[in-house]
């Protein structure tokens, strides 16, 4: 582990995003290691889940670049784009199950689209994706039938069916009462244990920013810029920037300082 965490997975250089006129950040940079459970944070409407979206390679940026790698997303052909596409797993906000599909079937989708696997290889393949997130039988329970906590986690599952390298989670917490947050973050801990792997969190919740991050970025809205920040844990008191401070700190006076130990 140590050795992949030293080594860049994504770099993100002078990135601008924008929605026609309307500039939403400019000039972005910052590195993703290996072995990384690195957080995109700050207030509502700074453009969290719009970088997010141009990592993932949903939205072009207006000028800079996203490298995997040696690999320049936006600037690489489009067979070497689906590539890297194969390679990252993503959760959204609300899970984003079919709602007519079983948990399985859900998991199965990605499988059946990208692999030559048969039908048997394919359930075996889901449900074992689903009990390495703690859903071992519930493979034919339908979304409407579990709780919030249970449809991130089958998310997660299918995020998880081409075994990625990467998995990008959009605010994985939201919706959730604090007992399941808890429950997925300690789950986003032991994959990234147990699987090796590289985590990009979108997220505004100090319990979860505190208990997984590694690394993270400050997305400052009234710039429109990102502040890079380092370890969250040794952030609070110690970061140059007053923004970054109150982020880190809000609400602090009411609980104590627990979440900084």
């Amino acid at each position: 582990m140590s050795e992949a965490t030293a080594s860049p997975c994504i770099e993100v250089r002078d990135l601008t995003l924008a929605y026609g006129d309307f500039v939403l950040l400019r000039d972005v940079s910052f590195t993703v290691r290996w072995g990384d459970i690195f957080i995109i944070m700050g207030g509502s409407g700074c453009g969290k889940s719009t970088l997010l979206r141009a990592i993932m390679g949903l939205k072009a940026p207006v000028t800079g670049s996203v490298r995997y790698g040696e690999t320049d997303f936006w600037r690489c052909a489009e067979d070497e784009r689906r590539h890297l596409r194969r390679n990252i797993g993503v959760l959204y906000q609300g899970g984003a199950l079919w709602t007519s599909m079983t948990l399985a079937e859900n998991v199965s989708l990605p499988l059946s689209r990208y692999t030559t696997l048969c039908d048997e290889e394919i359930r075996e393949q889901a449900c074992l994706k689903l009990a390495l997130v703690g859903l071992a039988g519930f493979e034919d329970y339908y979304p409407s039938e579990i709780s919030g906590g249970m449809r991130k986690r089958a998310g997660l599952a299918r995020a998880l069916a081409l075994d990625p390298h990467i998995l990008f989670f959009d605010e994985p917490s939201a919706g959730l009462d604090p007992v399941s947050s808890r429950n997925l973050d300690a789950l986003i801990l032991q994959l990234r244990q147990s699987l090796d792997m590289t985590f990009v969190v979108v997220t505004h919740e100090l319990a979860s920013i505190f208990a997984i991050g590694s690394n993270a970025v400050f997305l400052n809205s009234e710039t429109r810029s990102a502040e890079v920040c380092g370890d969250p844990k040794t952030l609070p008191h110690g970061a140059s920037s007053a923004q970054v401070r109150n982020f880190l700190t809000r609400g602090a006076a009411g609980r104590g300082d627990d979440h900084a130990s």
